[in-house]
């Protein structure tokens, strides 16, 4: 299921992951602009998606490259979340063929929920919502690591 239309660096369509054990945030962003948007909450099993759904949006999207947080504490160590986040990167690769890379994803829970309630109150505080806008933010973040804001 490779995707045969390498765009250069700084022109591919990034899929974006917030991993956690109960649901995945899914987000698709572009490098040229530097955005992204939220598209749907996997549904997991102890940290296991459908590898089905996850392979559907993989093909419906085509993107280049896939962007997964890596939650650490915030001294920067890891925890068995990372563990797991690592684990989960490392099979979506072997799942899609494509590459993965990982992204820090520090506070982004945090700002995820901090945008959704200034744009909605708490209507928007849905955890499907939050792990979405998390994913969003993941490639936000990652986009302006590697390219300055």
């Amino acid at each position: 299921m490779s995707n045969s239309s390498k765009a250069p660096q700084g022109q591919r369509s990034v899929m974006g992951f917030d991993f956690g054990t109960k649901s995945i945030g899914v987000a698709i962003g572009q490098e040229l602009t530097g955005t992204a948007n939220a598209l749907r909450a996997i549904k997991a099993r102890d940290g296991i998606p459908n590898w089905d759904d996850i392979r559907a949006l993989v093909n419906e999207w085509q993107p280049d490259l896939l962007v997964v947080g890596l939650p650490l504490n915030m001294d920067g160590t890891e925890q068995d979340l990372t563990h797991r986040a690592r684990k989960f990167a490392n099979r979506l690769h072997n799942q899609t063929g494509l590459q993965v890379e990982t992204q820090d994803e520090r506070l982004t829970t945090a700002a995820a929920k901090e945008h959704l309630f200034a744009s909605g109150g708490y209507r928007n505080l849905r955890k499907d919502n939050i792990d979405n806008a998390s994913a969003v933010l993941i490639l936000e973040s990652y986009f302006s690591a590697a390219y300055g804001d």
